[in-house]
């Protein structure tokens, strides 16, 4: 036996009632030594609206809730079975009706673990809009505030853009953040 994290697959928009659920079936006989832990994957969203920034949590993978468990050699249906009678739960990503689930990698467990901030990274913030080339944009934040230009280069890992803006009659490059503007 070996701790590992498994992906549920439920209907959407059940995520959380079944993860208060699966909570409560982890006080109870077999759950207490099987299931450790229960996640929705999610991230915080930054969106920005009418210049205002607003974060959000939104479901990055909407449909699935990731449970960690330490499925024993024996007994192991009983608990798969016991989790996937709960309403809105479909089954296990990787399990048919007689071979035991496969957890996941601790590689990706790791990485959905870090996007969800449960896990200490260099996490950043996802933007909810989405910027490219040739796009128009408003600088709604800092010294270019009400100053719109055109998109000449968007720099994804950084969170940047370099905007074309007219000053004095001229056009100038400038680099803002995704944060600091809009779209018109």
């Amino acid at each position: 036996m070996a701790k590992g994290w498994y992906v549920l697959h439920v209907y959407s928009g059940y995520e959380n009632k079944i993860e208060k659920f699966i909570r409560i079936m982890m006080k109870e006989s077999p759950f207490v030594e099987t299931v450790f832990d229960i996640k929705v994957p999610a991230e915080d969203v930054v969106e920005v609206k009418d210049g205002k920034k607003k974060i959000t949590t939104k479901k990055f993978l909407p449909g699935y809730i990731l449970i960690e468990m330490d499925l024993p050699d024996r007994g192991w249906k009983e608990v798969c079975s016991g989790i996937k009678k709960i309403q809105g739960v479909t089954g296990f990503v990787g399990y048919s009706g007689n071979s035991k689930p496969q957890p996941i990698s601790a590689e990706e467990a790791r990485n959905i673990l870090q996007k969800t901030g449960v896990l200490k990274s260099d996490k950043t913030m996802t933007v909810a809009q989405i910027f490219s080339e040739g796009d128009n944009v408003r600088i709604v934040e800092g010294p270019f505030n009400t100053f719109t230009g055109t998109i000449e280069d968007v720099n994804t890992e950084k969170g940047k853009l370099r905007v074309v803006v007219g000053i004095f009659g001229r056009a100038t490059p400038v680099e803002v953040d995704f944060l600091q503007v809009e779209k018109m």
